[in-house]
This record gives C-alpha cells, structure tokens and sequence, in this order.
C-alpha cells in the first residue's frame, strides 16, 4: 500500500500540481502585498483617506455603535462597506494576475514566431533531389 502510494505521489502530475499550489500561493501573498501596501494607499491618498470598510447599515435598532466591530457586538449589521472594499480588492488583484498572464502569453508567442532553421537535408534527400532534377532536366546522367 505505501509503495502504491509513492508510486502516486512521484507521478509528474502530482508534484507538478504541488509546486503549482504552493507558488501559486506565494504569488497570491505577493498580490495581496502590492494590493495592501502599494495600490489601496495610493487609492486612499487619491480620495482623501476613504475607508469603505467601516461602512455598514444597521439591520436592528439595539446598534448604535459607529465602528463596525462594535456595531456586530450590538446586533446585526449590513456589512455593505466591508464587502466593497473586498470587492475592489478581488478586481485588482484579477486586473494584476490579468496583466502577468497577458505577459506571458506575449513571451510565448515571441517564443513560437521565431521559426526553428531549417534542417540540413540528409544526404539520402540530397540524392533524391539530383534524381529529381535530372529527370525534370531530360538529360542523362553521366557514368
């Protein structure tokens, strides 16, 4: 049973698919880093330090709190802002992996343009080419 286990986690697949998880999570922290610290501060300085994440609409009367994390201890809460600020946060983070794959795809192609030279004919093809063209020519060949 181990040894069929084994068998199973060496195939390509299974460890190419790992490294895909555990890179792929790496780059999703670089993402959410560039999305946090570079991209949502330069958002805010833009529309004067607006935090959508406090946002909220009170769905009882018992909540009288002006933070949302005190508002949820009071009752419950339409968390509008919080979900925005998410929502905005999921588009740039699409717009930016969007941007590498497009990257990539234009490497690729580069790659694929570029025609591989032709090979040199072997010397079985060269022969039947003279055949070739002495019979195109009419002409006999010379002993």
């Amino acid at each position: 049973m181990f040894k069929e286990f084994r068998e199973f986690a060496m195939k390509g697949n299974v460890v190419d698919l790992a490294v895909g998880v555990i890179i792929g999570a790496a780059f999703g922290g670089i993402v959410s880093s560039l999305v946090a610290d570079v991209i949502m501060p330069i958002i805010g300085a833009i529309t004067g330090g607006l935090d959508f994440s406090n946002y909220f609409t009170p769905l009882s009367k018992a909540v009288t709190a002006n933070t949302l994390v005190e508002a949820k201890k009071q009752g419950a809460v339409l968390a509008w802002g919080s979900f925005l600020t998410l929502t905005l946060n999921f588009l740039i983070v699409a717009f930016v992996l969007f941007l590498v794959v497009r990257a990539m795809n234009r490497l690729k192609r580069k790659d694929e343009a570029a025609p591989a030279p032709p090979a040199k004919p072997t010397p079985e093809q060269e022969l039947l080419a003279e055949i070739r063209d002495i019979l195109k020519s009419g002409s006999r060949p010379q002993a």
